[in-house]
């Protein structure tokens, strides 16, 4: 595709003001509501609960998807998952905090 072509892309952002559904989250994530359940089961997403339905921030879309993905390409149970998001916010938090030093 060269840059002349007349094509764009679009996107949404999601960021913490964001609220999704259980629903808008598992239509997102291509997964049955079940497994979003599942992932909170085992604390991989935090529900964010307004009346009586679970929702979830933009950023628990992110962590949806990571775990989707850790999931399917390393074949993870839930407890790997769950164990291998928290490293990687760890290792992104100290990243983070290693910049801050240097800056």
């Amino acid at each position: 595709m060269s840059p002349s072509d007349d094509q764009a892309i679009t996107g949404t952002i999601f960021d913490q003001s964001t609220i999704l559904s259980i629903k808008d989250l598992s239509r997102m994530c291509q997964v049955d509501e079940r497994h979003i359940v599942e992932f909170v089961e085992e604390g991989v997403l935090n529900v964010v609960e307004v009346s009586s339905e679970w929702h979830f921030t933009g950023d628990a879309l992110r962590r949806a998807r990571l775990a989707v993905r850790l999931e399917r390409d390393l074949e993870l149970n839930l407890a790997g998952v769950a164990l291998a998001l928290d490293l990687i916010e760890e290792l992104q938090r100290l990243r983070r905090e290693l910049e801050a030093r240097r800056s």
